[in-house]
């Protein structure tokens, strides 16, 4: 790795580390020269700790166990890789792996080997060191890691990777830029600019830096030094030549004094841009009430433009603070422009002088905070955290878990407008050191597989720092792949986002909710020249299947003693909303009854006492909404063996009866104007045997029927989905499912309590998120119009005026579905 993989996240704070590990070295001369070297290890003083390691090593009167010869062995190698050593890196690790197996305790060694080889582009041999790793801790990396297809993913349709263009931006220098981040119609970028009295990184004399926000105020100005097309081809852009390379000038920093020597080291007035930079006045120090005389960045902004949060050491402008162990991390911090100015810096709650908390990034509606952190109790390095917004305060971070962190560094999150997480990692099996991953979120948690972002994006070195669009047509990341040092990198999308898109259908049982094996879905996809497709489900009822882009496809689920189901999907303008799986419902057919003649008087359901000569099917037909009978319905009764068909009309008892052959399956379908046509099939009765009647009731939905949802409450001034309201959820699911054409109007309403502009919104938010996961379930949102009502439509008199209980109250607080049309 480059120079910078201390800004990557630990060299934000090895300034201080280094020169905290000095001086503790002076003091500790009593200590045994072990003991000397794993302090200054544990301080992140990676080149004190080389020079202690080699020297422990060298020294044949050091007397080391077996253990403690092979740890100081795989501590020296990863300090080598951390201060972006890799030859010698390389050499340690190949020496501590030749020499016998690792015991479990060491198994981390296989692993970071493994990504030093595959960086240096070694891959059979860094597959080895995972195989290894896998051993010894008796799981695959492969399924801890990025979802990459396994054996058991059907693929359908042509699988084609996503190509990207990549360009080279201008306003990359000798120097780091990396971490870009949208800003009005600009752009915010951290860069370090070398400090001319360097500091220890690597154990020999490497060359230190520090952070500062830098900002382009018009994204369409930015200019390109290098072009790297889709099929891998480089060019140079078109541009006019302008004068000889032009210096930036710095931000204004307060005057350099003995004290910050040390720890800063010294700098000049600017920074010289000078790699394809051909234009000036363009990149400027972003605030100089913001970028102070210690790392600022990376940053994220509020939607209003006013509010930021950004990353600086533990400075609060006037001195700065350490850790027990002397090491100043990392803080997030607020601030808020008046006038053109960043004012009002304050600390978030969270913060500790005892870790790092830092890489902030905001969801599109502000409320919820994603950042990195190294906190106690986390699963590796850095884990990712959410906080959420609630009533202007943000709460206790939450860890976002294993599934999508490791026990390696994830870090340097982004959210999308859609509320999908990009972010970096070195815990997982990508092509080399950092990669880019993303996965899709609902409400801040996981709503599919995390998946690795092709290359060109990633590559064998550090990859990281990615904004993007909702659909992902173009944006910026950090990379070292050029010459070591970080560069901000521009693509854009040429292709489809997806090759083949993964999709899990699972199918349960409507009344049991139980998963059904031995599913037979047919998959029809609607481009020419695609065979039809068979796959069964097992006994968990799932089924992997990876989609062919830009294409329409039909499952057509059967299985013995269920009603064959149907259901469509498209892949067509797949935006990463849309569903990683799809939970599909089957109904057991109408329940067949045995039927005795009736001896006297008319039976209990009303219908005629007649002598049961053959089997029938009979039924009404009613309302969704209230369950009326429904007149003047179209009933269809169509034999499957022949095609012949039979019809009745309704009449005010929503009543209709055929008679049935046995031998024969049979498709009945209901059908009036501005009602959604219901279609069943009734299982054919064996030869045979005795007359049956089959009970088939059938219930439909009318243009305007307003259906309430029934346990769909919020906490108070909130609109997240609580988790029991899933199941009601997933059966509307199931009914859009059902009526393919259907499309509604999800309507919520509050109470009149509160002020009503606050209830307006509340309630719009709150019609919002259930659309948002009937999307997730694969209901396409062309088909859903979110509307919130806030207390404008009451179902009583309980208004601003009236004195009502809870209950009264409670009646107004609700969620519905309006029918708008159907077919």
């Amino acid at each position: 790795m480059g120079t910078f993989i201390v800004h990557h996240w630990r060299a934000l704070l090895i300034t201080y580390s280094l020169l905290v590990g000095g001086i503790s070295l002076c003091r500790a001369q009593s200590d045994t020269l072990l003991q000397q070297a794993n302090r200054q290890y544990s301080l992140k003083a990676y080149g004190r700790a080389i020079e202690l390691y080699t020297q422990l090593l060298a020294d044949s009167s050091a007397k080391l166990n077996a253990e403690q010869h092979m740890k100081t062995q795989a501590q020296l190698a990863h300090s080598y890789k951390l201060v972006g050593d890799v030859k010698k890196a390389e050499q340690t690790y190949q020496t501590l792996t030749a020499a016998a197996e690792l015991p479990g305790s060491q198994a981390e060694s296989y692993r970071q080997y493994a990504q030093l080889l595959a960086e240096t582009g070694k891959y059979e041999e860094s597959q080895r060191m995972y195989e290894k790793y896998d051993q010894l801790k008796k799981r695959a990396v492969k399924a801890e890691s990025a979802p990459f297809l396994t054996s058991a993913t059907r693929v359908i349709g042509k699988s084609a990777p996503t190509r990207y263009r990549l360009e080279v931006l201008g306003l990359n220098t000798s120097n780091a830029e990396f971490s870009p981040m949208y800003y009005r119609d600009g752009l915010v970028f951290v860069s370090g600019k070398k400090a001319s009295a360097a500091i220890e990184t690597a154990g020999k004399g490497g060359g230190g830096s520090y952070l500062d926000l830098f900002y382009i105020q018009d994204r369409q100005q930015l200019k390109t030094s290098q072009i790297i097309k889709a099929d891998g081809t480089v060019s140079k852009p078109v541009q006019k030549r302008g004068r000889k390379d032009r210096q930036m000038v710095g931000a204004a920093r307060s005057r350099a004094t003995a004290n910050d020597s040390r720890t800063l080291g010294g700098y000049n007035d600017g920074i010289v841009i000078s790699e394809g930079l051909r234009y000036s006045k363009t990149v400027q120090p972003f605030s100089r009430s913001i970028n102070s005389r210690y790392h600022e960045g990376p940053v994220t902004f509020f939607q209003d433009g006013y509010r930021m949060i950004f990353t600086r050491n533990n400075y609060d402008g006037r001195r700065v603070r350490q850790s027990a162990e002397g090491v100043t991390n990392l803080k997030l911090y607020t601030a808020t422009q008046q006038n053109g100015t960043w004012v009002n810096i304050e600390e978030l709650p969270f913060n500790s002088d005892d870790y790092s908390v830092g890489h902030p990034a905001l969801s599109s509606d502000d409320r919820l905070l994603f950042f990195a952190s190294d906190m106690p109790g986390g699963l590796g390095g850095t884990d990712l955290y959410v906080s959420r917004n609630e009533n202007g305060k943000w709460t206790k971070p939450v860890n976002l878990g294993k599934e999508i962190n490791t026990k390696g560094n994830d870090l340097f999150p982004f959210i999308d407008e859609r509320g999908n997480l990009y972010f970096a990692s070195d815990g997982r099996k990508g092509l080399g050191g950092l990669d880019v991953y993303y996965v899709p979120l609902a409400d801040g948690v996981p709503a599919g597989p995390v998946e690795h972002l092709e290359a060109p994006i990633n590559s064998e070195m550090d990859d990281f720092g990615l904004i993007t669009d909702g659909n992902r047509k173009g944006g910026y990341f950090s990379t070292n792949r050029r010459k070591g040092d970080d560069d901000i990198f521009r693509f854009v999308r040429e292709s489809a986002l997806y090759g083949c898109r993964n999709l899990t259908l699972r199918f349960y049982d409507e009344l049991t909710q139980q998963p059904i094996d031995s599913v037979h879905i047919t998959i029809k996809a609607r481009a020419e020249g695609r065979k039809d497709q068979t796959v069964v489900t097992k006994k968990d009822g799932l089924v992997q299947l990876c989609l062919e882009s830009n294409n329409d496809f039909v499952f057509r689920a059967s299985r013995d003693g269920y009603v064959t189901s149907t259901v469509g999907f498209s892949t067509r303008a797949l935006t990463d909303d849309s569903p990683s799986q799809l939970e599909i419902a089957l109904n057991q057919p109408p329940k067949v009854i045995d039927t005795v003649q009736y001896v006297s008087g008319p039976p209990d359901d009303g219908w005629d006492a007649v002598d049961l000569q053959k089997s029938r099917v009979q039924g009404v037909v009613m309302s969704e909404k209230d369950h009326r009978p429904i007149t003047g319905v179209t009933v269809v009764l169509k034999n499957d063996c022949n095609g012949a068909t039979r019809q009745v009309l309704t009449g005010p008892d929503g009543r209709y009866e055929f008679e049935l052959v046995e031998g024969c399956s049979y498709t009945l379908s209901a059908s009036k104007a501005q009602y959604g046509t219901n279609t069943g099939r009734i299982q054919k009765i064996a030869p045979r045997s005795a007359p049956k009647i089959v009970s088939a009731d059938l219930s439909m939905l009318r243009v305007g029927d307003i259906l309430p949802l029934k346990n769909i409450d919020y906490d108070l001034d909130q609109w997240t989905i609580r988790p029991e309201a899933y199941r009601e959820l997933d059966k509307w699911v199931a009914t859009l499912q059902k009526y393919s054409t259907l499309t509604v109007e999800v309507r919520s309403h509050t109470d009149s309590r509160g002020d009503a502009a606050r209830n307006r919104y509340l309630s719009a938010q709150r019609a919002s998120s259930v659309v948002n996961y009937l999307a997730s379930k694969g209901i396409s949102r062309k088909r859903m119009i979110a509307a919130g009502y806030g207390e404008s439509v009451l179902l009583n008199n309980c208004d601003d005026d009236a004195d009502c209980t809870d209950a009264e109250h409670q009646r107004n607080r609700r969620t519905e579905f309006k029918v708008l049309s159907v077919k």
